[in-house]
């Protein structure tokens, strides 16, 4: 597959994640399990962004490290995300979410949608 190819399957699974996040905005449902789609959705973003560069994404987790290959810094709200994808799923909480639900969903939807534009713009 090409990098647009590989890259829209990553987005595929990141609208799924979003999706379940819109559904889940009511605040009865646990913020770890809100959080680890957020997680998850921000990882995989990142993972499309260097797939996009003909890099292959490392296999981690690690969001920071994930920003670093591309030359980002993740805004603070954004790396606090990283907690949920382990340590929230592991331990006893709470882990509060670092902004509103609504706050990171639009952030998560705002970089969806500039990646869903470069990957039009290589369309031939």
């Amino acid at each position: 597959m090409s990098p647009a190819e590989d890259a829209a399957l990553l987005l595929r699974i990141v609208r799924r994640h979003l999706q379940a996040m819109r559904l889940n905005l009511d605040p009865l449902y646990p913020e770890e399990e809100w959080g680890f789609q957020a997680q998850q959705a921000l990882e995989k973003l990142l993972k499309a962004q260097l797939v996009l560069r003909n890099q292959v994404p490392p296999r981690t987790h690690e969001l920071v490290d994930l920003a670093l290959g591309l030359g980002e810094v993740l805004p603070e709200a954004l790396q606090k995300l990283q907690v949920f994808a382990v340590e929230a799923r592991y331990e006893d909480g709470p882990f509060a979410l670092p902004a509103p639900r609504p706050v990171l969903l639009a952030e998560l939807e705002g970089r969806l949608a500039v990646l869903d534009d470069a990957i039009a713009g290589m369309a031939p």
